[in-house]
């Protein structure tokens, strides 16, 4: 082990070692969590295979609960992009590379235990469910237990209602947490990792989950150029439609990622995560007021979160 270093996972429940001498990671996964490993491999070989840069396994054992893989050092274009440099250069190469990974045809590959496994699809139960995980942390932290009910009850509504409201169909390959945390410069190559999540889904969510990034602050005029650079790229686009799913679905990842960071705070003690919930609530305000489909959890949230919505 002397040649391990721990380095820091970001909100993962596995734990990473680097390899110096052997230019790797290693990748443990608690037990009951070990086949997320599986499903990381799988996804990094149907992202290889089709030209997308991503960690190549160098060697597992599953019976110990861990895989060594490629490793991809430090240079995330989130600390790229933190600096003062011009986002717009590196966010045209991002688009270019999810445009890519929204290409993929592959739904089944074999894992390194020789397994078949068929990507699933991001079904609208698995959506509401995350965008319930505001109501199940932060509602808990922030709300009286006297009118906590009421407004789960309401909110589970509408959350049934916005996604419902989704016009495009889940045919996608989507990774599911494409920001530029996940996004590394790797000689003059950008790589994707933490890939695990993957799903065929809606064409706007990567997108809205790149722009509407709770990490990095961006201006609205970034956002907008970032946005229509994409549809530019795009041959065959629903533009009315597209625009009213990537609206729907940033707003439900931002509730989704207010009650996880609210969960890492409170359960795993990463109180760092709070930093960032402000801004998440400031990406909610952004699109809440783009379409009137959001005009009843607007209301709902303005009259239990004074301030939190404009």
């Amino acid at each position: 082990m002397q040649n391990l270093k721990k380095i820091k996972g970001d909100a993962s429940h596995r734990n990473f070692f680097r390899n110096k001498k052997k230019n790797s990671i290693i990748v443990y996964a608690k037990k009951d969590k070990v086949k997320n490993l599986l499903i990381y491999d799988a996804i990094n070989k149907i992202l290889n295979k089709n030209g997308i840069l991503a960690p190549n396994l160098y060697q597992e054992n599953y019976k110990k609960n861990f895989i060594e893989i490629q490793d991809f050092g430090n240079e995330t274009l989130f600390k790229i992009l933190n600096k003062k440099i011009n986002k717009f250069f590196y966010l045209k190469k991002v688009i270019k590379i999810l445009i890519k990974i929204q290409l993929i045809k592959d739904r089944k590959v074999k894992n390194f235990i020789k397994k078949e496994y068929l990507v699933p699809k991001y079904e609208k139960k698995i959506l509401i469910s995350e965008a319930n995980l505001f109501c199940d942390w932060y509602i808990k932290k922030k709300l009286k237990k006297t009118i906590r009910n009421n407004f789960s009850k309401k909110y589970q509504k509408i959350i049934i209602k916005l996604a419902s409201s989704l016009k495009l169909k889940n045919s996608i390959f989507v990774h599911r947490d494409f920001h530029l945390s996940n996004l590394m410069l790797v000689k003059n190559r950008i790589g994707v990792i933490d890939s695990q999540d993957a799903l065929i889904g809606n064409k706007a969510y990567d997108l809205a989950s790149l722009i509407d990034d709770v990490r990095l602050k961006t201006s609205t005029s970034l956002k907008n150029k970032i946005y229509k650079f994409y549809v530019k790229k795009q041959n065959k686009l629903d533009k009315k439609n597209f625009k009213n799913d990537f609206e729907i679905l940033s707003v439900l990842r931002n509730l989704k990622i207010i009650g996880i960071f609210t969960r890492l705070a409170t359960r795993d003690k990463k109180k760092d995560y709070l930093k960032l919930i402000p801004y998440a609530w400031k990406l909610i305000n952004l699109r809440i007021h783009e379409n009137e489909i959001f005009k009843d959890l607007k209301e709902l949230l303005r009259q239990n979160f004074k301030g939190k919505i404009k």
